[in-house]
């Protein structure tokens, strides 16, 4: 896990740049692991057309090229995908070692108290797993993780390791340890969550703490709140012994009746409680 500040004095280049090198220190590793919206800088609202980029655009670009130096699957976070059709999205892409990228998500839950997220970002509608090498792997940002029924459909697809990139603030920091370790032990998978560090816009500080969490709910890493790099070992087998020993998700006997996907847009369709 890489934890990264965003500097507004410091243009995404330099940053992908910077980046680029604790990256390359992280050799070794399977996967590395970066945060949510890192070379834009999520609180650069204002900025958020100018940085939107493609998926074959400079930032996965520049993870591709990692992958394949470092043959290893590097999870860029996310970008600010801008589409054909003026859209933005806040996008997660996991690249596979050979620079394929293997996996995508557009965020869900976009977030608005006292962010201009939503109001700019078109959220995403699709929720998908990806088969990969460390195994089933899918993907949540940030805000995400207040919402238990994103995680059981990435369960039902299948997911037995979920990858959080956020940019989760300081003051919230107990809320970000506790719905990590919640969402590992109620789904029974392996997390890792990659947080942000430092100042954005003027006063905002971002948490770090990245950690590894386990399907038990043991923490088996968890970065402080400064910039750099945090390894962890993990056992590949863990969710499946852990699913065979306790099977909680087996003894599922009441589901919702399926729901309409969510709807892609401004402006999500908020439905009756």
């Amino acid at each position: 896990m890489v934890q990264v500040a965003s500097p507004p004095e410091e243009t995404p280049d330099d940053r992908r740049d910077r980046v680029g090198r604790m990256v390359r220190a992280a050799r070794g590793a399977d996967l590395v692991v970066l945060p949510e919206l890192w070379a834009a800088g999520y609180f650069a609202f204002e900025s958020y057309a100018e940085r939107a980029e493609p998926l074959n655009g400079p930032t996965v670009g520049a993870g591709r090229e990692w992958a394949r130096e470092l043959r290893a699957h590097v999870h860029v976070g996310s970008i600010v995908e801008g589409d054909a059709h003026g859209r933005m999205f806040n996008t997660a892409v996991l690249i596979a070692p050979d620079g394929v990228i293997a996996h995508t998500y557009r965020k869900i839950h976009v977030f608005g108290h006292a962010s201009l997220e939503a109001e700019l970002l078109t959220p995403g509608a699709e929720l998908d797993v990806a088969d990969t090498a460390l195994g089933r792997l899918g993907t949540t940002t940030c805000y995400d993780l207040r919402f238990p029924e994103l995680w059981r459909g990435l369960i039902d697809r299948g997911a037995e390791c979920v990858v959080v990139p956020a940019a989760w603030p300081a003051a919230r920091r107990e809320h970000w340890r506790l719905f990590t370790t919640c969402r590992a032990v109620e789904e029974q998978v392996l997390l890792i969550a990659c947080n942000a560090v430092g100042v954005q816009d003027g006063r905002v500080e971002l948490g770090g703490c990245s950690r590894v969490v386990d399907p038990w709910g043991v923490v088996l890493a968890e970065a402080g709140s400064e910039e750099g790099i945090t390894f962890c070992d993990v056992d590949p087998g863990v969710v499946r012994k852990v699913r065979a020993e306790f099977p909680v998700l087996a003894d599922r006997r009441w589901t919702m009746p399926a729901a309409p996907a969510p709807q892609s847009g401004r402006n999500p369709v908020r439905r009756p409680t």
